[in-house]
């Protein structure tokens, strides 16, 4: 969730097969919109998906959903959020940590490093600006902070 911005749902539904692991690219069909779109990952990101599926499909067996449980059944929201909270706690992370907020901050890092709403926009399946606008108060401090150090 944090690497992609992939909704929760989106990434529930994600199969193998939408995912090109010699690529990286991630197809997300059917988005909240209705469409489909194309997300990339890194390749540490790649790396730690093959460990994952080869590790999924030797355990459990063949799952055609990245994620899924022991049954290689698709996790449910419910599960996604519990692990969350589990590891959060663990990390001893203070703040509250949702799929939305992985969203969040997928989005105010990519804005960060591309100074482009346009492609942060794409990346989240937005289709008005107006919506990916709401992630930039965040990259608006990050502006007044340098104005200030001038």
């Amino acid at each position: 969730l944090l690497k992609t911005g992939l909704r929760v749902s989106e990434a529930i539904d994600l199969k193998w097969q939408n995912v090109n692991l010699m690529t990286g690219q991630v197809i997300v069909l059917n988005d909240k919109g209705g469409k489909d779109r194309i997300v990339y990952i890194s390749e540490k990101t790649i790396d730690a998906l093959t460990k994952w599926k080869e590790r999924q499909w030797s355990e459990w067996g063949k799952s055609e959903h990245v994620f899924s449980n022991r049954y290689c059944s698709k996790l449910a929201d419910g599960d996604i959020r519990e692990m969350l909270l589990k590891y959060s706690r663990k990390a001893k992370i203070a703040k509250k940590v949702t799929p939305h907020v992985l969203r969040h901050s997928f989005a105010t890092e990519l804005l960060r490093e591309s100074k482009n709403i346009r492609l942060v926009q794409k990346a989240l399946g937005h289709s008005s600006l107006s919506t990916t606008m709401i992630y930039t108060h965040i990259v608006d401090d990050d502006y007044e902070q340098a104005m200030k150090a001038l």
